[in-house]
């Protein structure tokens, strides 16, 4: 992947460039920002520019030996690291080299994707992924032999904060103190939870949300929408490529979270707690991931919905079908339920990522729901 296959983020590039062209490459780097902004898609090129070798015009070239590598993902110096789930039953330790394939292929489809986008990938929508201790040992193996064909030898750990404690405690001496021409590249979403001692130890590259010319000006380009359509799409991405491309393809999963809320809404407002019931068992059969989306959702849905009743429609974030639903909805929400709806909402979520039990965590959401929005 070259620098300019990335979208926007001209000021970071010009930073990483210097970065090599000075000679400056330091041990370890944490791209950090919000999700679908660019961060993988960086901190990928910039490995690619270091490794190049026939660097010009601002980018690795793409045709040497190292690029042509890169264009596979299989470059021999280069390793990945990432979150990863084991198999039902299964005691077996699990690293990231058993999803090389998956992550290969995910990555070349796309660099602009989420831990909901990978784990559904890998067939694990119903689990959580981690970085765990067995992954620390193929670290210090890897980087431990020399290099085979680069000065350099580069680890690209993505979401480096799902690291359990054992892994991040074992590879925090490779970070103190890396073998010579070794480089951590770091890709986080919540940098606040990487273990402190790896933080610090880090060179920051902060990547910010794209603005909203570039996210127009590139969904006119690549998906030849007109520009009212992608202002639209703009509007609701806040600042996120990953977000804006997934309104244009209207993803399954928006469908569902809109058509969930609707339900659930409805059936809290009647007061049916046999339908709540019903309700519950059915979203707790879809995957944690998926449940942490449609609460996600659900949190965002109250907000736009309170700024409406507010009468600040001209600042809601919302698409066709869910101002429609907002124009019925949002009078039930107010000063005296939105904090207490957003509360609750979030606090499941929470609990849905703590592993806790879906069908309870569901079902009392839902019941104290019902008193919140449609008080006796």
């Amino acid at each position: 992947m070259q620098f300019k296959d990335v979208i926007g983020q001209e000021a970071v590039k010009d930073k990483l460039l210097n970065v090599v062209q000075n000679n400056r490459i330091s041990h370890a780097y944490l791209f950090t920002g919000d999700t679908g902004i660019g961060k993988l898609a960086l901190a990928i090129s910039f490995a690619q520019y270091i490794m190049c070798t026939d660097k010009r015009n601002g980018d690795s070239c793409g045709k040497c030996p190292s690029c042509k590598k890169y264009a596979k993902l299989e470059h021999p110096d280069l390793h990945f690291v990432f979150p990863v789930v084991k198999k039902d039953g299964g005691s077996k330790s699990v690293v990231s080299d058993d999803f090389i394939a998956n992550w290969r292929d995910k990555v070349l489809s796309s660099p602009y994707f989420d831990l909901n986008d990978w784990y559904a990938y890998i067939g694990a929508e119903k689990k959580s992924g981690m970085i765990y201790e067995s992954e620390s040992v193929s670290i210090l193996k890897k980087l431990s032999i020399k290099s085979f064909e680069s000065d350099y030898k580069i680890m690209l750990i993505w979401h480096p904060e799902l690291m359990n404690i054992a892994c991040s405690n074992k590879i925090l001496k490779l970070v103190e103190e890396p073998p010579e021409k070794t480089i951590f590249l770091m890709v986080s979403d919540k940098p606040q939870e990487i273990l402190s001692t790896i933080y610090s130890r880090t060179q920051k590259i902060e990547v910010p949300s794209l603005s909203d010319t570039v996210l127009t000006q590139s969904l006119q380009s690549i998906y030849n929408i007109d520009e009212a359509k992608a202002l639209e799409y703009t509007r609701l991405s806040a600042g996120s490529w990953l977000t804006a491309a997934k309104q244009v393809n209207t993803t399954v999963e928006n469908e569902y979270n809109f058509e969930t809320f609707i339900s659930l809404m409805r059936t809290c407002w009647s007061r049916k707690v046999l339908d709540l019931i019903s309700w519950s068992k059915e979203i707790s059969l879809i995957g944690r991931e998926r449940q942490k989306s449609f609460l996600s959702y659900s949190i965002r849905m109250i907000r736009e919905s309170f700024i409406n009743n507010l009468g600040k429609s001209e600042i809601v974030y919302a698409n066709s079908d869910e101002k429609e639903f907002m124009s019925r909805f949002s009078p039930y929400i107010n000063e005296d339920n939105v904090i207490t709806l957003y509360s609750e909402l979030n606090r499941a979520h929470s609990d849905i990522a703590r592993n806790g039990n879906a069908k309870i965590i569901f079902l009392d959401l839902s019941l104290k729901l019902v008193k919140v929005i449609r008080p006796q």
